[in-house]
């Protein structure tokens, strides 16, 4: 009898073991939550093989991320520029609800207590490291337990080669020029490069240790941003002669556009671009900057896949926005054009990984619904089991990821610098707002390009007013950056030389001087002869503010002697000019 019960309670024991260590989804990803390594691509549009935007793109690892995992084909992001877009990411917040529009604000001043990705989740257990560019060129270290460079720099980049001699192949067109617009190829290693390159090479050795804590690990790649420097051998597949324009332009593309499509379009970087006969050069350096930044990337997949933490790693990969290379005539980005909105979009969980998704990714899968990048916070939240952050602006991507074809009621919204000025993507149908009332509206499948507006098309009109009501109804105030937040412009001390010319070629903006001086001081515009108009005094301590252009220059005199004590030449963007104490 005794030797009956004991082997009843051996084949239970051994039943209840086999059931704990049995490879249920659950039970495993409640064992060990899933790291997560979060990768983002500056300023790639579809470019990519799997997304078919250039014929000539070279791009073997974004191609295989996309085919292990779900690519996004129809994925957008939340805003036209670098930092409204970044900050929305990170925070989960909407930029016509949090009023951060544009990259001349400051994410801690316009939301000092909004709690990031990375905040969130070392909160709820998780380790947050990282390296290179997340956030708008700062790293928000109070964010995270380590970074690379170390996050009390505040400085997201490593070391970094540029030619010695620059502008190396765009001349600058004038004040209003970003100083970055430029490409070539470089006579230097990877490693001798840095950059991306450091990068890669940091994330790769926090991926061939064995996480026991489960780790957010973000990798921010800076290619394919400007300047299109990078190592010669990543020109080389792409001989000069043989490139190709851009598939989505053509020269008259702004012919059906309203007033406010027609002033978005041309920018001065695509006519100075092909004045220069630089165009094919450019694009040659995009490409090349793509296949870079590709082969960093791949360096880091190899590592997650050769080392310990493959099955237990969920990969997001995004770009904070797209960029247009001619198309509509514009040159960068801040349009809600496709060029700009749509980006790549790949998510890869491993099966028995994510709680909120045992049975893992499907590879090979594509995705068409109308996606928005600012659905990564709350998606992330879901699959990891963590708690949801209640005030993420958008749903979730996990019924996607678990079936494609699922119901999806929502589209999928791109904001513009100005507040109601916005795209709308649904799955086949392109709507574009501007702030004074103008529209486009487009026909994707018929028209990837958006080449013909359908927006006066009588026949096209319940289909606008449909789109119209899916729009935010309400946008917040773009919140204007304190002077604390603005860049200071460089002091020119006269030490007794001339003071230049002004050379005013742009937009106006308005520029506040601040006097730190402990002496009254007389302000003069330069004019273009060299000869100088006063504009009056500034108080010691005082402050002015004043209207001017890129390319004025302002000089800053003793009022008794009128003796010029120093000058700001005005640069590209709003600013301040501080006028140091020792000026006299």
């Amino acid at each position: 009898m005794k030797n009956h019960l004991g082997s009843k309670f051996r084949i239970l024991s051994l039943l209840i073991t086999f059931f704990f260590q049995s490879s249920s989804p659950l039970l495993a990803a409640q064992a060990s939550p899933p790291n997560i390594l979060f990768i983002a691509l500056d300023d790639l549009n579809d470019w990519i093989g799997c997304l078919g935007g250039h014929p000539q793109t070279i791009t073997p690892n974004l191609d295989r991320l996309a085919a292990s995992g779900v690519l996004f084909t129809n994925a957008h992001c939340p805003g036209a520029a670098c930092n409204p877009s970044r900050t929305a990411i990170m925070s989960g917040l909407s930029p016509h609800r949090s009023g951060l529009y544009d990259n001349g604000q400051k994410m801690r001043e316009i939301l000092p207590n909004a709690k990031i990705i990375p905040q969130h989740f070392r909160d709820h257990g998780y380790r947050a490291s990282g390296s290179g560019k997340m956030l708008h060129y700062f790293i928000d270290a109070k964010s995270w337990d380590e970074y690379f460079p170390k996050k009390e720099s505040e400085d997201p980049f490593p070391f970094t080669l540029y030619p010695k001699k620059r502008p190396l192949s765009l001349t600058r067109g004038g004040p209003w020029q970003y100083v970055e617009t430029d490409w070539g190829p470089l006579d230097a290693t990877d490693e001798e490069f840095g950059g991306d390159a450091k990068v890669a090479e940091w994330v790769s050795q926090q991926l061939s240790i064995k996480q026991e804590t489960p780790l957010f690990l973000a990798c921010g790649f800076y290619r394919p941003h400007e300047p299109w420097f990078v190592p010669k051998k990543y020109f080389e597949p792409f001989p000069l002669e043989k490139i190709q324009l851009p598939p989505g332009y053509r020269e008259d593309d702004l012919d059906d556009l309203p007033a406010a499509g027609k002033k978005t379009g041309p920018n001065r970087y695509f006519a100075h671009i092909r004045n220069e006969g630089q165009w094919k050069q450019a694009i040659q350096g995009y490409l090349a900057s793509i296949h870079f930044a590709d082969t960093m990337l791949g360096r880091v997949l190899d590592a997650l896949e050769n080392g310990p933490n493959a099955d237990n790693t969920i990969v997001v990969l995004w770009s904070d926005h797209g960029w247009h290379l001619g198309e509509k005539q514009h040159w960068q980005k801040f349009t809600a054009w496709r060029a700009v909105t749509r980006v790549p979009l790949m998510i890869r969980i491993p099966k028995n990984c994510a709680p909120g998704l045992p049975a893992g990714t499907k590879p090979g899968t594509i995705c068409d619904q109308p996606v928005n990048l600012l659905s990564l916070f709350p998606t992330l939240t879901q699959l990891t089991g963590i708690p949801h952050k209640n005030d993420n602006h958008a749903p979730s991507l996990a019924p996607l990821l678990k079936n494609h074809k699922s119901s999806w009621p929502h589209s999928s919204i791109t904001h513009l610098s100005k507040p109601g000025s916005f795209g709308l993507s649904t799955k086949d149908w392109r709507y574009i707002h501007y702030a004074n009332g103008d529209e486009e509206l487009y026909q994707i499948q018929d028209d990837p390009f958006e080449w013909t507006n359908l927006a006066g098309k009588k026949e096209h009109r319940e289909k606008l007013n449909e789109l119209r009501a899916l729009a935010p109804k309400n946008f917040a105030p773009l919140k204007r950056p304190s002077l604390a937040a603005l860049p200071s412009l460089k002091w020119h001390s006269s030490n007794n030389t001339a003071t230049p010319p002004s050379k005013p070629d742009g937009n106006p903006f308005t520029l506040t001087f601040l006097n730190r001086s402990d002496q009254a001081v007389e302000l003069f515009w330069m004019t273009l002869e060299g000869k100088r108009t006063s504009y009056g005094l500034i108080p010691p301590g005082g402050n002015k503010s004043q209207q001017t252009r890129p390319g004025a220059v302002w000089q800053i005199s003793s009022p008794k002697t009128k003796n010029p004590l120093g000058h700001f030449i005005i640069g590209d963007r709003r600013a301040k000019a501080i006028i140091p104490k020792r000026s006299q």
